[in-house]
């Protein structure tokens, strides 16, 4: 037989598209239109509705960037219709770009109940089926006129549209038609029929019957098909493909769960004030086709945007909370938001957790099992410890398929953190949180699935998401016959919590992945928006502080505890957490308001502190100075978590002249030269008799590198941005200022001030940097060459800490040359090692090389800053702030304690007491507290929690001196602060609890008061 496969298959696509398609909608009315349109923000809809209104008709521009218009569409059925299934097809102006990155809408009728979304995938709304003809059809669209920095076609370029401010008000989209039409559902389901077939058969063998079985029946369908008469041919069509798509898959076919899915970013290329409203049309959509389609079933995670439905569309929530209890829209994930994992600290991933599974216990009755991450970039190894803590067991993610060096090796696989806990982890092969349920996206899966031979089950999440949409009917329709069709894998709808229960069953015992998921992509996130980063840091430290003193002064003095208030700014922190705002890739509004925000919650949180302390303090007239020490660890006389009257400790050292040029600090454990080019040529650990500095090399040293990645800018750092650079030495100031030494540089049109400093009795150089940086596409990194051979360091996470190689003997660790620490990286050799001590950045790198001499030098270098110009064109433009400390002869207990110090400074109050004792005493240096509160319940009861921070096993006694805690009912308690099942019960004594802990345990202790 001649191989007609090409024409025929040429011959499928134009009729689709020329006939096929336009024959859906066979009989088409106008409909009328007028527009009420504000630049402003957002109204509410009672005054949308009630806005003066005037024509508009198609091809009319409309829409400045950011605004809001509001159309009337008003039109009558015609009688001539009666019997027929109708709807109005209304077009904005899409384009052919992807929902959620253009001009969006949300239907209400005339009282302002919501109907559904519209976005250019899904622009129907249903009239009747069957109408009796004559509706009247009356709406009003609430129509969001967000520009689509992505519309000249040519990714990643700067654009002022990121900023309200900078949009301008040119009008961004022409209306297209608006228009009653008659729905040939028949036509509408051949089309499904065609392109499911016609899919499926381009993924599979050409040399196999099934491919050739389908083209013959294509072919058959297509002649039974009048072209003049495409509707009254179209059931003849679909009857010559009945036979092709009632072939059942085979038994070895690989079975899918698809879940209905609308990944919305809390924010990114649109403000959080958006989002609200994406949500609710993704919301209104989705219930819409819950209630037309009994099979589909909805998920959708992030508590916050749940939280954002019941404030502002309580409507909407009230469809959701019904389609919730039948089942239908689940909840998933247990997160406040789908955060960004690496940067977070412990404290503030937990509450991610707490907040999340508390509202939706709350408001659901439902606790998920499952974490939904589908989009962050790459999971800290302390995250299975947390995650277990919350009382989930298993994590869904697919950003992992992203990486640009190695195919991660598994898709079903236990997930091991830093502590030996593990969940039950599953990337989708289909590789996208977005599947449209095309062949290409369902064949791609089956292929790409790992676990061929051990396993057959793998995820899907269906429908569009980042900008919201969700899915739609015509991905329905696939899924449905795709549910068992010869060739394929089989497609079935099924909950989260329905696919991991039959994916654990068949594959209980799949590999192990220990130690961090690094996605190895999206590397600059870590440095990207600087001041949104110093703004979370300081935020998770001013609420640990302010919950550490409320609680305290409330035990102690009686003092009221302000749960609602720490409850409101916790979530205001957790939402700036969401994987595009802490990362720093979302648009310029979105950083402008994070930095307000950030502002306004640390002037609260100052305020909860300044009332604990001025309660536990007492009168000030009494003229003692209190030392107030937050951190976990006693300092200077002051015990951890408890204030004291101390006389001075010394201060710090003053700077002597240096010989050679340059300043001299030394405290008699430390001796730190500078030189005339104001970098540290030497750190030279008296007690230790060692030298920190590499031979010949100089630290505090700011290097500055062209940074242009090939795409991604605001995410991607390339390795090849290391080829070139330069060292920055030029000195326009070097003073010496009291106890510190003063350095100022120059370079670009930008500037640098230094001041280095050294308290007394503490090895330990203090490192204060400001730039006021105005530089684009560069890269600026502060350096510590060190003289250690470390073939690995530590590096902070949740909880603990994970060590990476400084090699990069394969692939792997090649990958690895920009990661993620919290308050310090640690490098060292057997008896001696080094810490670099950070309060604001998180990304670094750490490399060696083996000298002439022999020795290694290792160089630690913290990230600075970075200034990319996509999607927010005037990146970190302004001034920063920086501290960091060089802490020779650190063990990695010195790396904890300086870590803390330097996150959590002491304050000194004025008042009538000599001291205000610590609720709790830990007696042994590696357990660190990470929390101190009162019971989110209300109860009063003492809430306490710590870990193990060095990496050992630690016999502790925990000494609790609240007045009227019953410490010997303490109870092990889970992060939502219910007692843990199974745990057994802590060692209870008069007023202590003893613990046994393993390496990076994490406990909470639950302590009840009268």
């Amino acid at each position: 037989m001649h191989d007609d496969r090409n024409l025929v298959e040429a011959r499928l696509e134009r009729v689709l598209r020329e006939r096929v398609r336009p024959a859906v909608h066979p009989l088409t009315a106008p409909l009328s239109v007028e527009i009420w349109s504000t630049t402003g923000e957002p109204v509410p809809v009672a005054e949308g509705l009630a806005a003066p209104t005037r024509p508009i008709a198609a091809g009319t521009p409309w829409g400045a960037p950011w605004g809001t218009s509001w159309f009337k569409v008003t039109g009558t059925v015609p009688a001539e219709w009666a019997g027929r299934t109708v709807e109005a097809v209304l077009d904005l102006g899409f384009t052919r770009r992807t929902p959620g990155f253009q001009c969006e809408g949300l239907v209400h009728r005339p009282d302002g109940t919501p109907v559904k979304g519209l976005h250019p995938r899904n622009s129907y709304v249903r009239v009747g089926s069957p109408v009796a003809g004559g509706e009247q059809v009356h709406w009003h669209i609430e129509a969001a006129s967000n520009p689509d920095l992505e519309a000249s076609g040519v990714p990643f370029q700067p654009t002022p549209m990121g900023d309200k401010a900078t949009a301008g008000d040119a009008p961004q989209y022409v209306l297209g038609e608006m228009r009653l039409a008659v729905l040939d559902e028949t036509v509408w389901n051949l089309v499904i029929d065609l392109e499911v077939l016609g899919e499926l058969m381009a993924e599979l063998p050409v040399d196999g019957a099934r491919r050739w079985n389908i083209l013959r029946a294509v072919s058959r369908a297509l002649d039974a098909l009048d072209l003049q008469d495409v509707n009254g041919t179209a059931a003849a069509a679909r009857a010559e493909l009945s036979d092709v798509l009632a072939a059942p898959a085979t038994p070895a076919a690989h079975r899918i769960s698809a879940v209905g899915h609308a990944h919305i970013d809390s924010a990114w290329l649109w403000p959080l004030r958006e989002t609200v409203r994406k949500v609710a049309r993704t919301a209104s959509n989705m219930t819409a086709l819950l209630e037309e389609e009994p099979d589909f079933v909805f998920a959708m995670s992030q508590a916050q945007q749940y939280a954002w439905l019941k404030e502002h569309r309580p409507e909407v929530y009230a469809r959701v909370k019904k389609a919730v209890a039948d089942g239908r829209f689940v909840p998933a994930g247990g997160m406040w938001v789908e955060s960004d994992t690496n940067m977070p600290g412990s404290e503030a991933m937990a509450r991610q957790f707490v907040h999340g599974k508390r509202f939706f216990l709350d408001e659901f009755g439902l606790e998920s099992d499952e974490v939904w991450l589908p989009d962050t970039f790459g999971f800290a190894a302390g995250l299975p410890q947390i995650i277990k803590a919350a009382g989930a067991t298993r994590l869904l993610t697919q950003k992992i398929s992203w990486s640009r060096t190695n195919s991660f090796p598994h898709h079903t696989f236990w997930w091991e953190g830093v502590d030996g806990s593990r969940v039950f982890t599953h990337f989708p092969p289909v590789d996208t949180y977005n599947c449209e349920v095309t062949g290409h996206q369902i064949a791609h899966a089956a292929r790409n699935f790992k676990e061929k031979g051990v396993a057959t089950r793998s995820l899907a999440p269906v429908g569009y998401g980042d900008g919201g949409g969700g899915t739609t009917r015509e991905m329905v329709a696939r899924a449905a016959r795709l549910r068992s069709l010869e060739g394929s894998a089989t497609v079935e709808w099924a909950t989260p919590t329905d696919f991991f229960d039959r994916a654990q069953a068949e594959y209980p015992n799949p590999p192990v992945w220990v130690g961090e998921l690094y996605l190895e992509l999206h590397r600059a996130t870590l440095t990207s928006q600087a001041q949104t980063k110093r703004g979370n840091r300081r935020s998770e430290a001013l609420l640990t502080e302010a919950e550490l003193w409320a609680t305290t002064a409330a035990i102690r003095t009686g003092a009221p505890y302000p749960y609602e208030q720490l409850d409101r700014l916790w979530k205001t922190v957790l939402l700036h957490q969401f994987h595009d705002i802490l990362p720093g890739s979302s648009i310029a509004w979105v950083h402008r308001e994070a930095r307000e925000t950030y502002a306004r919650v640390a002037a609260e949180l100052e305020g909860i502190v300044a009332d604990a302390h001025r309660a536990l303090a007492g009168d000030p007239a009494g003229g003692t100075e209190l030392v107030f020490n937050p951190a976990p660890h006693a300092r200077g006389g002051v015990p951890a978590t408890g204030a004291s009257a101390q006389p001075p400790t010394g201060g710090a050292v003053v700077p002597v002249p240096r010989e050679e040029g340059g300043h001299i600090l030394d405290n008699g454990l430390l001796r730190v030269e500078i030189d005339a080019r104001g970098l540290v040529v030497s750190a030279y650990d008296t007690t230790a008799g060692r030298e920190a500095i590499a031979p010949g090399q100089a630290a505090n040293l700011l290097q500055l590198h062209p940074d242009l990645p090939n795409e991604w800018d605001a995410w991607d750092v390339d390795a090849f941005y290391r080829n070139t650079g330069s060292d920055l030495t030029d000195v326009t100031e070097l003073a010496v200022e009291g106890t510190s030494v003063r350095i100022a540089r120059s370079f670009g049109a930008s500037h640098v001030t230094q001041v280095l400093s050294m308290p007394s009795g503490v090895k330990r150089l203090d490192i204060a940097t400001e730039v006021d940086w105005h530089e684009t596409e560069r890269f600026l990194k502060l350096a510590f060459p060190l003289d250690v051979k470390a073939d690995r360091y530590a590096a902070e996470t949740q909880f603990g800490h994970v060590y990476r190689p400084t090699h990069q003997n394969t692939s792997w660790e090649w990958a690895k040359f920009e990661a993620c620490n919290h308050r310090f990286v640690h490098v060292d050799e057997p008896g001696w090692g080094v810490a670099v001590v950070n309060d604001a950045t998180y990304g670094h790198d750490v490399t060696r090389e083996v000298r002439a001499d022999g020795g290694t030098t290792t160089t630690v270098r913290a990230s600075l800053l970075r200034a990319p110009r996509y999607p927010d064109p005037e990146t970190d433009q302004g001034v920063h702030h920086f501290l960091h400390a060089l802490v020779p002869g650190a063990t990695i207990g010195d790396a904890v304690r300086e870590g803390y110090r330097t996150n959590l400074p002491e304050r000194r109050v004025t008042g009538s007491v000599a001291e205000v004792a610590p609720l709790v005493r830990v007696d042994h240096e590696a357990v660190v507290v990470s929390a101190v509160k009162l019971a989110d319940d209300h109860s009063g009861d003492l809430v306490v929690r710590l870990y193990e921070a060095h990496g050992g096993r630690a016999h502790a006694t925990v000494h609790v001196e609240a007045e009227g805690a019953a410490v010997e009912q303490t109870v092990l308690v889970d992060l939502l602060e219910r007692p843990l099942a199974g745990r057994g019960e802590p060692t209870r004594g008069e007023n202590a609890v003893v613990l046994d802990l393993r390496p990076f345990e994490m406990v909470t202790l639950r302590i009840p008061r009268g």
